[in-house]
């Protein structure tokens, strides 16, 4: 009986070893990608306010798109019976998405305070879990994540409407760091 190795499907181990092979021939585009991306989060956290302005721009379009989109499918699906909900909330995205364009600075203002009221309600829920947890090891790393939301949220709330003018560009100046600096070691980790 002939062996048919090469109809067999690879293993997923094989998979793996041959797509982190692939990787650590582009290791140098990690590193390079890394860079960049410090470097993005450092002109963001040296601007806070333009680089809030821009995040507040970018949902705007993306709501405006979606909003759009979802205009031009309520017309497509009127026979369903719900166009008038598909087609009002197309439009809500669609308002939505254009204040953020028109008005970023108050749409800014709005979504910071949302964010605020956001992380102390979730870090209530949070911390009402981890003390349900309790007997469980590392219960207390999740109420002190919890405690800090709350805090976080507060601070935020306590500032505002001062706070919508520079929350958001601090949260992605911060992203846009500790995520350059993890493709960074990840490019230089696949040098290895």
């Amino acid at each position: 009986m002939a062996s048919q190795t090469g109809s067999l499907s690879p293993t997923p181990g094989g998979m793996v070893a041959g797509h982190l092979s692939e990787l650590r021939a582009k290791w140098g585009w990690f590193v390079a990608l890394g860079l960049l991306m410090v470097m993005a989060g450092a002109i963001a956290l040296g601007n806070l306010v333009l680089s809030t302005v821009v995040s507040v721009l970018y949902i705007g379009v993306m709501m405006a798109i979606s909003g759009g989109a979802q205009v031009i499918h309520a017309f497509q699906v009127k026979t369903w019976g719900a166009f008038a909900f598909w087609l009002l909330d197309g439009l809500l995205f669609l308002a939505a998405g254009l204040v953020c364009i028109f008005v970023p600075m108050v749409a800014a203002e709005f979504l910071t305070l949302f964010l605020g009221v956001s992380l102390i309600i979730g870090g209530v829920f949070r911390l009402v879990a981890a003390f349900q947890l309790r007997p469980a090891d590392g219960w207390g790393w999740i109420a002190f994540s919890a405690a800090i939301a709350v805090l976080l949220g507060i601070e935020i709330i306590a500032g505002w409407p001062v706070s919508g003018l520079w929350v958001l560009g601090l949260l992605l100046g911060i992203d846009l760091v500790f995520n350059g600096i993890a493709v960074l070691f990840l490019g230089f980790g696949l040098k290895k």
